[in-house]
């Protein structure tokens, strides 16, 4: 059975669910305008279906929910904010607070967050620096569930590397994907829904294709996109989400599903862009034109699209939950 939610709806309930877990009113509201983002976009394996998952770890310790981010300027144009094991969102709002301002004095800045967790969408962080009318590059690592192409043993996170392009008077070009073919948390939800894999999804944990999600994630690992060049992209990501932010390796990270283990102390690394430094006043109509020759063709649609078709019927419809997640929620929610 299905129980249907407005967007309100939900963000009341993640508020609720969040504040009885632990965490403080300014890291409950961060965290909750993400879920609400990722359910009004139709991203529901980042919504309230993670939702169970952040309340277990803010409630066993894994993750300090009433953690304060601090922000230190390594350089003119690079920022560093320590999330101190807390959750990302908040750490990330601290750094977007100045990256925009940074970004355009110099042309280009940085962003780098070290002992972080699990950031959701990372598409819902670049969009809004995308809004200031900057463009922006996304790397974030994870705990390891990639395979380097040939192996068999997990390395690499999905660790998905994204854009976001500002557009005038519409909503900014984002471009989110893993490095996998899915984000292991679509594994998650296969898991609790009870349904299989589509093939090529994943291994199991001797290397063996599988359609069985409890295998996939009990050492199993995740298939790269595009064979070895999604590999080689995870390694890419991984340089700079976990080296370049000083931040945990994806082998070294512990899981962003289960209680076992410490803060995973993963990394984000966010580049900010200011076009009229690069480009100069023509940038906008030459993205225009581009954008303008992939959807003028017939059958093809630009990154995105889907996302914010997703938004607007959200906006009117509101979601449905299966009646056990929402039966769960309610218990985090009522302490």
């Amino acid at each position: 059975m299905a129980i249907k939610l407005s967007l309100q709806e939900v963000e009341e309930l993640t508020r609720r669910a969040l504040s009885a877990s632990g965490l403080t009113p300014a890291n409950a509201e961060s965290v909750t305008r993400s879920v609400v983002a990722a359910e009004a976009d139709g991203i529901h394996s980042h919504g309230l279906a993670r939702l169970p998952t952040y309340c277990e770890h803010a409630r066993c310790g894994k993750i300090d929910g009433a953690a304060e981010p601090t922000a230190e300027r390594v350089k003119p144009g690079v920022l560093r904010v320590d999330a101190r094991d807390g959750f990302a969102h908040p750490a990330i709002d601290l750094g977007l607070e100045q990256l925009p301002d940074l970004a355009r004095a110099a042309g280009l800045a940085a962003l780098a967050v070290t002992n972080s967790y699990n950031c959701g969408v990372v598409g819902y962080h670049l969009e809004r620096i995308a809004q200031t009318g900057l463009v922006a590059l996304g790397f974030v690592n994870a705990p390891a569930s990639i395979a380097p192409w040939g192996g068999k043993d997990a390395v690499f996170g999905t660790n998905p590397l994204a854009c976001a392009v500002p557009r005038p008077d519409r909503a900014p070009l984002v471009i989110d994907q893993s490095s996998s073919v899915v984000a292991k948390s679509e594994v998650v939800v296969h898991k609790q829904s009870g349904e299989p894999l589509p093939e090529g999804w994943a291994l199991d944990a001797h290397g063996t294709p599988t359609t069985d999600p409890a295998a996939a994630l009990a050492g199993g690992t995740m298939l790269p996109a595009g064979g070895y060049k999604g590999a080689n992209q995870a390694l890419i990501v991984e340089i700079f989400a976990a080296l370049m932010a000083r931040a945990t390796l994806s082998i070294d990270a512990s899981s962003f599903a289960s209680n076992d283990g410490g803060p995973p102390r993963t990394g984000q690394l966010f580049l900010a862009f200011d076009p009229d430094s690069f480009a100069g006043p023509g940038f906008a109509e030459q993205l225009e034109r581009l954008l303008s020759a992939i959807a003028d063709q017939d059958g093809a649609r630009l990154p995105g699209d889907g996302r914010l078709s997703a938004r607007d019927r959200t906006a009117r419809d509101g979601i449905e939950i299966s009646d056990p997640l929402h039966e769960k929620l309610q218990g985090y929610a009522n302490g």
